[in-house]
């Protein structure tokens, strides 16, 4: 029930591709505080409803608000395409914001664990992409400092793994990649604003997230879209 609901909230989402977001794709739009992907999350600090260009998004403050959701959607599959649509709006140097935590995420460390992480860096007015994976025999963080994208606008974001290669990307644009011999995640928990263990917290918005097991999605086929 819990899939079937987060499909039918995602195809109502600003810029869902529809027939990838019903058969393979779990969506989870951030129009409300109370309910996201069919979960009830737990909100910490006082993250706030915006209206923007994409629809309703969920405005984190970069000093303690945070969302925490009972799920973790990529838990048990081999190949995924994890995406999101989001506004960085400048704040601290190292942002850690959108996390997927094996376990019930009371021991998350830097070390340890298992997990898929959305991180970016902050410069002035722009920022790039670091995205992260760590599980059994595998740490892959794919950063490129070079590959800079201005803050203030609404982002695509993506990473993928198929089967053999770990990719990471900003509108569409590869941003870095390396081969992998990933495991298949435990089922766990989201944290959206900061990172699971309350540190790193993020300063902008997020409209909405799209978790695809068992593909990696070219960028052309991308659940989640910006108009």
């Amino acid at each position: 029930m819990i899939a079937r609901r987060a499909l039918i909230t995602g195809a109502a989402v600003a810029g869902v591709a529809p027939l990838f977001a019903k058969s393979r794709s779990e969506v989870w739009t951030f129009d409300s505080l109370k309910r996201i992907g069919g979960l009830t999350p737990r909100v910490i600090g006082a993250p706030q409803l915006i209206d923007g260009p994409l629809g309703k998004a969920v405005l984190f403050d970069g000093v303690r608000d945070q969302l925490l959701i009972p799920r973790h959607p990529l838990a048990g599959t081999p190949r995924f395409t994890f995406e999101a649509l989001f506004r960085p709006d400048g704040g601290a140097f190292e942002q850690r914001w959108l996390h997927l935590e094996s376990g019930d995420g009371s021991a998350a460390t830097a070390k340890y664990g298992q997990r898929m992480l959305f991180e970016i860096r902050t410069e002035g007015s722009e920022w790039w992409l670091d995205t992260f994976l760590l599980g059994p025999g595998y740490r892959a963080p794919l950063i490129d400092p070079s590959k800079r994208w201005p803050v203030g606008r609404w982002h695509h974001v993506a990473q993928s793994f198929d089967g053999r290669t770990y990719s990471a990307f900003v509108n569409g644009v590869e941003q870095a990649n390396a081969e992998l011999a990933f495991v298949p995640q435990a089922p766990g928990v989201a944290s959206v604003g900061m990172r699971m263990n309350a540190v790193s917290p993020f300063m902008g918005a997020v409209r909405a997230a799209a978790f695809t097991r068992g593909q990696a999605l070219s960028p052309r086929n991308y659940v989640l879209k910006i108009p």
